[in-house]
């Protein structure tokens, strides 16, 4: 097949995929204009976030069989269009939950024991040890709300720190094991200590936080967010925390990634967020580490071998 790459991507993916016959044209630099105008000479694309799979584009795709997503997130994906023209789709999840979960875990370490702020203390001659007093992890409930790769991952990870996992699954049902307890929407927010949302954007996950949401948790939790920023926004964010209704807030994504395109509402309200001690924020890095860089590649080349085998 005619493979065309429009992302940047580890090197091993083009030996990976050549190795099984394919003619394979990496461009990380090509437009969407670019892309619209070569796509139907393709049968797969590689892609992470650069531009929509819209049925704008995929329209003139005539000849695809494939789309590989290097990545989790699908939510610029036209899956409709696609299923319609039986288009395949790849996504790597397996690539990189262990690096979602291994950071979801060390920014709630961080936050716990105030790492953060210390350090920048320590930096300025502060030593203040009763101000940088933190939290234990043991003893916690921990909730997971999406018990995909990335929540069942996470779960794996708390193992050795004496928590109680409740993880919840509205698609998934018989999952709970010796160390994870399948639990109804309403008994994880009757417990948790912490949430860790580990959903994919969809029209019923976009906005599910809202204030009156957070306020039907029965106490103050910690919240953890490294699925999808558009889940809550910035001034829900700020009014649970004026509130007391969230305890903090650890923040690899956000609703709004650019900030040269924030509204004004949208800047102020972050302005807020960031001068709190008890919010950290990454830049939606979570997944990305030198390791699962490779190991998306060896995912996605696994299915595509798998799906075309023979053909």
């Amino acid at each position: 097949m005619k493979i065309l790459i429009i992302d940047e991507m580890h090197e091993s993916i083009m030996p990976m995929l050549q190795k099984e016959g394919h003619e394979v044209i990496y461009s990380p630099e090509i437009t969407r204009e670019g892309i619209i105008n070569t796509v139907a000479e393709f049968d797969g694309l590689i892609i992470r976030s650069k531009t929509p799979m819209d049925r704008d584009l995929l329209e003139r795709a005539t000849n695809l069989k494939f789309i590989g997503r290097a990545g989790a997130g699908l939510d610029k994906i036209d899956l409709e269009y696609m299923a319609e023209k039986d288009i395949k789709l790849f996504h790597a999840a397996k690539g990189n939950r262990d690096a979602v979960a291994e950071h979801a875990v060390g920014m709630l370490l961080a936050l716990f024991n105030n790492v953060g702020k210390a350090d920048q203390e320590v930096r300025k001659g502060i030593w203040d040890r009763e101000g940088n007093r933190g939290h234990e992890l043991a003893g916690k409930t921990v909730g997971i709300m999406g018990y995909g790769n990335m929540g069942k991952s996470f779960a794996h990870r708390l193992q050795g720190f004496k928590v109680d996992i409740l993880a919840y699954d509205k698609y998934k049902m018989d999952f709970g094991d010796d160390y994870v307890q399948e639990v109804m929407w309403e008994k994880l927010k009757a417990e948790a200590d912490v949430l860790s949302i580990h959903v994919p954007l969809t029209p019923e996950t976009k906005d599910f936080f809202t204030l009156k949401e957070l306020k039907s948790f029965a106490k103050p939790f910690w919240l953890i967010n490294t699925a999808r920023g558009e889940v809550i926004s910035f001034k829900t964010l700020n009014e649970a925390l004026d509130q007391g209704i969230l305890r903090g807030a650890l923040l690899d994504v956000l609703e709004n990634e650019k900030f040269q395109k924030f509204t004004p509402d949208q800047k102020a309200e972050f302005e807020k967020l960031a001068a709190r001690d008890n919010v950290l924020f990454s830049p939606h890095v979570a997944g990305w580490t030198y390791e699962s860089y490779e190991k998306i590649n060896k995912v996605l080349a696994k299915r595509i071998k798998k799906a075309f085998k023979g053909s």
